[in-house]
């Protein structure tokens, strides 16, 4: 199954985003999807990548990102929504129902954390819900641990979760 770097605005990625969204609002009730402010911008390298994952009919069945997010310099009106120098947040990681359970987030995943370590960033941080439990089991099992506090949008939310991952190799600690 081809992955493939996208702009966040591609076709195939909107259709795909615009499903995730319906999924939102089916497991959370919000008819919003999600109120996150996301401009293409923040996906394009060397400060965010995007991926597409297509299945073997060439349709598109997988999508997710990571954007660069530092520690807020709060301004007038502007609220620290306590993001560290050096992160790397993920973003609209989804998989449509008819294609999971095949590995493909745990690719993309993988993908993504890679090209972020590789362009310097040091932690990768992300923010999901209570009701999004095969969420949690994938990045547990990939070694996400559970932020000391909560940062992004939702971070006053009592059903949003963070989840926190060291990038940093065993080279850049002994070295």
């Amino acid at each position: 199954m081809p992955i493939v770097s996208a702009p966040f605005d591609h076709p195939d990625a909107r259709k795909l985003n615009d499903l995730v969204l319906q999924e939102y609002t089916r497991r959370y009730g919000d008819p919003e999807g999600d109120a996150t402010p996301l401009d293409p911008v923040m996906f394009q390298p060397p400060r965010g990548l995007y991926l597409l994952a297509y299945d073997d009919a060439g349709r598109p069945v997988a999508t997710g990102g990571w954007r660069a997010m530092d520690a807020a310099r709060t301004e007038a009106g502007e609220e620290d929504q306590h993001y560290e120098d050096g992160d790397a947040e993920l973003k609209r990681m989804f998989v449509v129902p008819e294609a999971r359970g095949q590995g493909i987030a745990r690719r993309i995943l993988a993908r993504l954390e890679e090209d972020a370590r590789e362009a310097g960033r040091t932690r990768m941080v992300l923010e999901t819900g209570v009701h999004q439990p095969e969420a949690i089991a994938l990045y547990t099992s990939s070694g996400y641990v559970p932020a000391p506090r909560k940062f992004g949008h939702y971070r006053f939310h009592e059903e949003s979760r963070c989840y926190v991952k060291s990038l940093r190799g065993i080279s850049d600690v002994t070295g």
